[in-house]
């Protein structure tokens, strides 16, 4: 597709966000997300790491399936191989990726694929183009982010995985493949998420689509993001949030937070990275005013922050919190 028609299919506007009312897209989920990042999963088990659950080895995913979760999200890098980047073994490209997706489906739980746009990890502090990218003029870069997107899609789709959710960058709170998509020029980076939003449309119009940001606690930071990205009319499905106290505040800042933000805007609410705090986590999500709270994703559970597996694999006491979560009942005002 030549760039101009790329341009054209994502509606570019040519000086200003212009003001549009905020659409309707409410998520349609059949049960609260109990989920799990569990992108490392692959190098650990081709270092001859196994898991257990109470002595019995099993897959990861069905020891977690086992105890109420039913969503797994992956990561994913344009070329995690190439110089400074994530893995030289290419792990959390689309093939491993692909790899991962079979599985999760097979254990017939959902997927959220989480693009990064960068061949290393991004986040708040660190939103690095990916190598084949530096050099692109803006309207390339849009080009190129929406050809990925849309074949990494496609990808998945003739491999028969294709993800119910799709998030388009990582906490990018301070916008993403800096600088053109720094949150200092706002214009270029919602075209760049116009970008990927419609290449999503495109290549599977029923995935949901999520826009993540890292300000579990901070609430003047998310009001100003979400109505920055209206105005702007960026078209999306789901707001994510990371919440990690050292960052975040407290779970009281947590909980203000999203209860603004589920009276404030149409658009449901995930946790999407989270380690701590596990119970109370959930448990707030759940009970978001308007039934705005959809679940929530512990970041890593097998390596990272407060792990629910030990160093050999073995399921640790934390992890049978879980079928509680997933038996709670909602507390709506």
């Amino acid at each position: 597709m030549k760039t101009s028609s790329i341009l054209a299919c994502i509606i570019i506007f040519p000086a200003a966000c212009r003001c549009s009312a905020e659409p309707n897209r409410p998520g349609s989920f059949d049960e609260f997300i109990i989920g799990a990042d569990v992108s490392w999963l692959q190098q650990h088990e081709d270092r001859g790491r196994k898991f257990y659950d109470h002595g019995i080895q099993k897959d990861l995913l069905q020891i977690l399936k086992d105890h109420g979760f039913n969503w797994i999200r992956l990561r994913i890098f344009n070329n995690p191989a190439a110089p400074n980047g994530y893995s030289k073994q290419g792990y959390c490209d689309l093939e491993h990726t692909i790899k991962m997706a079979k599985r999760i489906k097979a254990a017939k739980m959902k997927f959220l694929l989480d693009f990064h746009y960068s061949d290393t990890w991004a986040d708040p502090a660190h939103q690095r183009k990916p190598a084949d990218w530096n050099d692109l003029p803006f309207e390339q870069l849009i080009a190129a982010l929406h050809e990925y997107t849309k074949n990494v899609i496609t990808e998945l789709g003739k491999n028969d995985v294709v993800p119910e959710m799709v998030q388009i960058g990582n906490e990018i709170s301070s916008g993403f493949l800096w600088p053109d998509g720094s949150l200092d020029d706002f214009e270029k980076f919602a075209g760049l998420i116009k970008a990927g939003v419609s290449a999503v449309r495109i290549a599977d119009p029923n995935a949901k689509i999520m826009l993540h940001i890292a300000c579990g606690g901070q609430n003047e930071k998310s009001k100003w993001f979400m109505d920055s990205v209206i105005k702007c009319g960026i078209g999306f499905d789901i707001l994510g949030q990371s919440y990690y106290p050292k960052w975040h505040g407290t779970p009281e800042d947590l909980r203000k937070n999203l209860t603004d933000l589920s009276r404030r805007y149409s658009r449901p609410i995930i946790v999407v990275e989270y380690s701590q705090h596990k119970a109370l986590v959930n448990q707030i999500v759940r009970d978001l005013p308007n039934g705005k709270g959809l679940g929530a994703f512990i970041w890593e559970p097998t390596t990272w922050g407060e792990p629910i597996f030990d160093k050999k694999g073995n399921t640790l006491s934390l992890i049978d919190i879980y079928p509680k979560i997933a038996q709670t009942p909602a507390l709506l005002p």
